[in-house]
């Protein structure tokens, strides 16, 4: 499957994306690689992302998901 949206990772293993022409923090360690129609996932902001028809799309924004140490 080939991706719509330009992404890439940091140095800092962050992933980003152009989504609506805006730049969008999609995550890190929770983003699922490789990506493929269908998945799913909720990034430590609490925005949901979806992969539609080859193309990322920020569904909405949830309470950010707990983190355990």
């Amino acid at each position: 499957m080939e991706l719509k949206n330009r992404i890439w990772m940091t140095g800092s293993l962050e992933w980003f994306a152009y989504i609506g022409g805006e730049e969008v923090y999609l995550g890190q360690r929770e983003v699922p690689y490789p990506l493929e129609e269908g998945d799913r996932w909720i990034n430590q902001l609490g925005d949901v992302f979806e992969v539609r028809n080859g193309e990322i799309i920020l569904l909405e924004r949830v309470a950010p998901p707990e983190r355990h140490w």
